[in-house]
């Protein structure tokens, strides 16, 4: 695709090569050391990283290592004597392309007219030996012209045959490799099939530019969405280069600057992680974005956070991904609409149909009536979106992208600013119908960034850590795309209260509106929601929506994270969480609101997120929460009042199921020994399940039986059962028990998501916990189950300090500096301390931490267990072993060794 003068950057020149015949054909000794080329291979990388440093362009460079290996190769073939052959080399694939970065593939292929003689092979072979041994690492393919035509049948290879570049040998052979392809592929098939192959590598990449840690070759807007371009146009226009087809007037030549930016950019990206790994290496993992944005000049401010310069550098490459991809997508298109369609049969032509006077349907796509729509009528590039939603239509012609794309550069303040353009930008937003579409094709070509400039401000905006698993515009959008979601049949199973209260809601705009500003102020400093609650309600003014409506978007706006915190990092078992959290958000309006957006967030936030019990607890906070503000009068207000609740609907339960194996009188008994505690924290149904495998054990004795067995019981978490398994332990109570069930749970790689340690009013304790088996087996193994039951039992009965399980730490964690952090504030109606640690997530963290309360003698009453990417962030309520408050000197000497133990991390090496 380039050629370049070497020696324009100085290249180390080629060393001379004796003449073949100056050595015998057998000679071996490595082919005589070598010939020197490994160190002079070793010399051109050096030559293009200091001339890399010194600001020449990167595509200058991949095109002057193409020069260099040309030059090498040429001399082998004649050192080899295969100049006196009928073969001849071609450079294919990229190297065909004339770019090389410092590790890549060389694909070659030596051409033959008919099959090899036995003489010419071995000289072949002497030439793959050599080329192994100087460290090129050859993709190297030896076909005659009927192998070639048999190869090519796989699209694959018929990609690398286009790009072939003749370097030596047989000029007769020249032009077969490119009219091997057009004698086997039609342009309709080849399209096709690698418009299947580019569907196929997009779902192996999760469909998005937006990976933590992205393929810069293979992922969506890498450097093969540049090539598939190069593929399906260069058969028909007969052209090498990409800037040909700007000649051919296929391509502007902005979308050529553009394509040419961006893919310079992947370049020298993937030039700095050959040059850190030594390899052929394509994945932008967090081992490397540290050091390659060092490299490409993106450097910390005073004022920065952490994390900021390697986050400058990954949004500038996901927007150059972004503009790939777009750009890809859109010329591919217009390669099919221009190209293939108008020769496809009548009955596979698409239909057209006008819309209005402004716009067209074509097959099922939308298209502008002439080429001056947008230019003669501004308010067409908002109204064109609104028709797609009207209409059902999902995307839009080329030749109407291009002018859209051109259109939205003069979105300025005055176009913003115009009463009707607001008008369509609000009915846009109320439109429901593929919302999602139209705002993503809004935020691609330009509309969106334009018309709220906020939002331009976060394109390609990435937080540095394993929570956050896409941009701010891509998670915004796909928030969008779960609430719709909440109105579909095919999910209303994984979503069935949310669902319910989110088709009620009537002005659905309101829910969208907040979804796009609740992370709009984000990257900028300060607390984000506040600054987004002050731009939104400034925005819904400025459109003519009331102060009320306007309002709710603000309040939801600066709220939006209120829910999952209260949810997950308070015990709402207690009705002053709950009754404090109700305070705040006022009425059932705000209630319904903030649920529906709270799940929809967690969700578009990390698809790990989401589970059965982050579920539990947001249905549980939002209906205790619903009772509260509507004033119910069955709502408890403080503790004793949701105790007696709790009997009262367990007890109701009981007598509805009319079971069998229980006796009322019995359960009551029962029940009284439990403590209030027990009532607090547990729910009605897991409180019947408890009882029923209390009553059908065999009797505990007290602390001094020593033949007494403990109860271990396991089941599906009941609660949109999706992958959680509950544990119930019920046992003589014992000083280490928090401890060594944190050391079986972690030995059997189970991840704990939830504790509630409760101490009977007899003695015993009443262990309930929730968690998340990695292997999925445990539900469906029985042996697994017996084994779980069995090691609870032994470490139970064996009251020692619990042996850890030695895992080294996961390669993404090493990549993380979270501090530690430890806080403790005194619970008046609990008469405990609650303990939060904030900290990086490591193995067997639970089960250390379980060891250090354990060795201070602390008690362990609950726990929250929650793991936010790469940071842990649990809450654990405490007590002496006397269920006595902890003192100051004991809050400081427990804060000291946590520290100390948590700061010895599991050995990372290996890993």
């Amino acid at each position: 695709m380039f050629s370049f003068d070497a020696a324009s950057i100085n290249l180390t020149p080629l060393p001379p090569f004796p003449a073949s015949d100056s050595m015998s054909l057998a000679s071996s000794d490595t082919e005589k050391s070598l010939l020197g080329i490994p160190k002079w291979l070793t010399q051109i990388n050096n030559d293009i990283s200091r001339a890399l440093e010194r600001g020449a362009n990167i595509r200058q460079l991949v095109g002057a290592r193409s020069d260099a290996i040309d030059d090498l190769l040429i001399v082998l073939f004649t050192w080899f004597e295969l100049d006196k052959t009928d073969l001849a080399l071609f450079a294919t694939g990229g190297y065909g392309r004339g770019e090389l970065s410092l590790y890549s593939d060389i694909d070659i292929l030596l051409l033959a007219p008919d099959k090899l003689q036995t003489d010419v092979s071995s000289k072949i072979d002497r030439l793959v030996a050599m080329l192994w041994d100087i460290g090129l690492e050859p993709a190297l393919s030896v076909r005659s012209v009927d192998d070639c035509l048999e190869a090519a049948t796989d699209h694959t290879v018929a990609s690398t045959l286009l790009e072939a570049r003749l370097l030596i040998g047989n000029e007769a052979l020249q032009s077969i490799p490119v009219d091997v392809v057009n004698k086997l592929w039609s342009q309709k098939d080849f399209y096709e099939v690698k418009i299947s192959e580019a569907k196929a590598r997009y779902i192996r990449h999760n469909a998005t530019e937006y990976n933590l840690e992205p393929n810069i070759k293979t992922a969506p807007g890498g450097l093969r969405d540049i090539h598939i371009v190069g593929w399906v146009t260069k058969r028909y226009f007969r052209v090498s280069k990409l800037y040909d087809l700007v000649q051919q007037g296929f391509v502007t030549e902005k979308e050529f600057d553009e394509l040419s930016f961006a893919e310079s950019y992947l370049w020298q990206i993937r030039h700095y992680l050959h040059e850190l790994t030594g390899r052929n290496e394509n994945k932008l993992l967090f081992d490397y974005q540290r050091d390659i944005a060092q490299r490409m000049g993106y450097e910390s401010q005073p004022d920065d956070q952490p994390n900021a310069a390697v986050e400058r550098f990954m949004r500038d490459y996901y927007r150059c991904a972004m503009q790939i991809s777009t750009l890809s997508e859109m010329l591919i298109n217009h390669y099919y609409e221009t190209i293939i369609e108008p020769h496809l049969p009548d009955e596979e032509q698409p239909t057209k149909r006008p819309l209005n006077a402004l716009f067209n349907q074509v097959g099922e796509q939308i298209a502008v009536s002439h080429h001056r729509v947008f230019s003669q009528h501004p308010e067409a590039i908002l109204e064109m979106f609104l028709l797609m939603g009207q209409y059902g239509i999902k995307s839009i012609r080329t030749r109407t992208l291009r002018a859209l794309k051109i259109a939205a550069r003069g979105i300025d303040q005055t176009y913003r600013d115009n009463p009707e353009h607001q008008a369509l930008f609000l009915e846009n937003i109320k439109e429901q119908n593929y919302l999602f579409h139209r705002l993503r094709a809004m935020n691609r070509y330009g509309v969106l960034g334009n018309y709220i400039p906020a939002f331009a401000q976060v394109t390609g905006l990435m937080q540095y850590d394993l929570f956050h698993r896409y941009t701010v515009d891509a998670h915004t959008l796909f928030l969008i795309r779960i609430l719709h979601r909440f109105t579909d049949a095919r999910f209303y199973e994984d979503f069935p209260l949310v669902s319910a209260i989110f088709q009620r809601i009537e002005r659905k705009e309101i829910l969208v509106l907040a979804a796009m500003f609740h992370d709009i102020a984000k990257g900028r400093g300060g607390n984000h929601s506040q600054l987004g609650e002050t731009e939104s309600i400034e925005f819904c003014l400025a459109h003519g929506m009331s102060k009320a409506d306007a309002h709710l978007v603000g309040w939801l706006t600066r709220y939006h994270l209120l829910m999952s915190m209260t949810a997950q990092k308070k015990d709402i078992s207690d009705p002053e969480v709950v009754t404090i959290f109700a305070d705040l958000v006022g009425n059932v309006t705000h209630l319904n609101h903030l649920y529906v957006l709270t799940v929809a967030d967690m969700n578009a936030t990390n698809p790990q997120l989401w589970n059965s019990w982050r579920a539990t607890l947001m249905k549980q906070l939002y209906s205790q929460t619903r009772r509260i503000l509507r004033a119910d009068i069955d709502a408890p207000t403080n503790r004793q009042d949701m105790i007696r609740a709790t009997r009262k609907q367990a007890l109701t339960m009981l007598d509805n199921a009319n079971n069998q194996h229980m006796n009322r009188d019995e359960v009551l008994r029962l029940w009284d020994e439990l403590g209030d505690e027990y009532f607090l924290r547990e729910i009605a149904e897991d409180i019947l399940w408890h009882t029923e495998a209390i009553l059908n054990h065999p009797p505990i004795g007290y602390a001094s039986n020593a033949d007494s067995m403990p109860l271990v019981v396991l089941r599906e978490h009941r609660e949109l059962a999706l992958d959680a398994v509950q544990v119930f332990v019920y046992t003589q109570d014992q000083a280490n028990l928090f401890a060594v069930t944190m050391a079986v749970f972690d030995q059997m790689s189970l991840d704990v998501l939830d504790a509630r340690i409760i101490t009977a009013t007899r003695d015993f304790a009443l262990d309930s916990y929730v968690l998340l088996d990695r292997s999925g087996t445990l539900l469906k193994d029985e042996d697994s189950q017996q084994e779980l039951k069995q090691r609870l039992v032994d470490a139970f009965k064996n009251p020692t300090t619990p042996k850890l399980a030695q895992k080294r730490i996961p390669r993404q964690l090493r990549h993380f500096d979270v501090p530690t952090i430890i806080d403790f504030e005194f619970n008046e109606a609990s008469g405990q301390h609650v303990m939060s640690l904030q900290t990086l997530d490591q193995p067997g963290l639970l089960a250390r931490v379980g060891q250090v309360f354990l060795q201070q003698g602390i008690e362990v009453h609950a726990a929250r267990i929650t793991t936010l990417g790469e940071r842990a962030e649990d809450m654990f309520y405490l007590s002496d072993q006397n269920d006595a408050p902890l003192s100051i000197d004991k809050l400081d000497t427990l804060k000291a060794a946590l520290i100390a133990s948590i700061s010895v991390l599991p050995d990372s090496s290996h890993v």
